[in-house]
C-alpha cells in the first residue's frame, strides 16, 4: 500500500467521478483506476462498487475511507509540524465559516497572516452542520462557527464574540421614526430571513417561540448580504446580526433598529478537532486569535 494509492481513493469520495478524481490528481483515469484495483487486490476487498460510472463505495470500502482520511492528515500534520522546526510555518490552512460570520473572519485571518506569510488560507461558507462534519472528516482545518445554540462534538472551542440582533427597514417606513423593536411586533412584519438550514435561523425561530410567535417570511436566502438587498424592498425588513452593519456601515436608504423582549445574544467562535496530534497550522491560528471587539 502506498501514501498515493490513499490520496487518490479520498479524492474519488470528494469528486465522486473518475475522470474529475484524477485530473484533481494531476493523473490520468486509467493510472487512478489502475491504483485503486490494485489497493483493492492488496487489501483483498471491493472498495469501490463497479459500473459504468462511480456509484459509491462499499461498506468496506467505506471503512477504508475513513482510514485514509485519518492516515493522511496525519501524514499532513507531520509534514507541518517538520517545516515549523526547520523554515516555519507554512502550507494550506481550511477555514470554514457561517455565513453570518464570514464579515469578520479577516479579523482573525488578516493577523495570522501577517504573522506567518508562508501559509495559504481557504475560506469557505458553511452551514454550522457542514463545519462539524468537515472537522470530523478532515476536509477542513477549522472552524468559525455557533457555540452554545447546538451542541459540538469532539472539538476545542474559543470564543470570539457575541452575535446580537437588529431588523433592517426603509428610512421612509413608520418604523425608522423609532431605534428599537420588539420580537413579538418583529414576527407580524414581511420578514425576510436565512433558510432554515443555517442556525442563524434556527436561532432566529427560537427566540419568536419564545414570545409566542412562529412567522412565515415572505423571503428566505443562504446569503447574508441578501438579505440587506432585500430589506430596501417597500414593506419588506430583514432580520440580521448586528455585527453587519456594525463592521460595514448601514445600507444606504436603511435604517437598524435593535431588537428587544428579550435582549437575545448566540456565542461564535473557533473549534478545532480534539485530536493528538494537533495540526500545527490549525493549533497556532487558535493561540493567535483575540475576542473580537463588539462595542456599540
Amino acid at each position: 500500500m502506498v501514501i498515493k494509492q490513499l490520496a487518490y481513493l479520498v479524492a474519488l469520495a470528494r469528486e465522486e467521478h473518475f475522470a474529475r478524481a484524477a485530473k484533481a490528481c494531476n493523473i490520468s483515469q486509467p493510472t487512478l483506476s489502475g491504483a485503486i484495483r490494485a489497493l483493492e487486490e492488496e487489501l483483498g476487498v471491493p472498495l469501490v462498487e463497479r459500473g459504468h460510472r462511480f456509484t459509491g463505495f462499499t461498506a468496506e470500502g467505506e471503512m477504508i475511507l475513513e482510514h485514509a482520511k485519518r492516515i493522511l492528515a496525519e501524514i499532513d500534520t507531520m509534514g507541518q509540524s517538520l517545516s515549523d522546526v526547520r523554515l516555519g510555518l507554512k502550507g494550506r490552512l481550511r477555514l470554514g465559516a457561517i455565513p453570518t460570520a464570514l464579515p469578520l473572519v479577516a479579523q482573525i485571518t488578516g493577523p495570522f497572516s501577517e504573522r506567518y506569510p508562508a501559509v495559504t488560507l481557504t475560506v469557505l461558507s458553511m452551514t454550522s452542520n457542514a463545519i462539524q462534519s468537515a472537522i470530523d472528516n478532515f476536509d477542513i482545518d477549522v472552524g468559525i462557527t455557533y457555540l452554545d445554540n447546538e451542541p459540538l462534538e469532539r472539538v476545542i472551542s474559543k470564543p470570539l464574540y457575541n452575535e446580537t440582533y437588529v431588523l433592517l427597514t426603509r428610512e421612509d417606513s413608520t418604523l425608522a421614526k423609532r431605534d428599537e423593536i420588539g420580537w413579538r411586533e418583529a414576527a407580524d412584519l414581511n420578514l425576510c430571513l436565512l433558510t432554515p438550514d443555517m442556525q442563524n435561523r434556527r436561532i432566529l425561530d427560537g427566540i419568536f417561540r419564545s414570545v409566542g410567535k412562529a412567522p412565515v417570511p415572505v423571503m428566505e436566502t443562504n446569503s447574508i448580504f441578501n438579505l440587506c438587498s432585500h430589506a430596501a424592498v417597500a414593506g419588506w425588513v430583514s432580520i440580521v446580526p448586528s455585527q453587519l452593519p456594525r463592521f460595514f456601515g448601514i445600507p444606504s436608504g436603511l435604517k437598524a433598529l435593535r431588537l428587544v423582549d428579550p435582549a437575545a445574544s448566540r456565542s461564535v467562535g473557533i473549534i478545532l478537532a480534539d485530536r493528538q496530534p494537533q495540526a500545527p497550522l490549525a493549533r497556532s491560528l487558535m493561540a493567535i486569535s483575540e475576542p473580537i471587539p463588539m462595542s456599540e
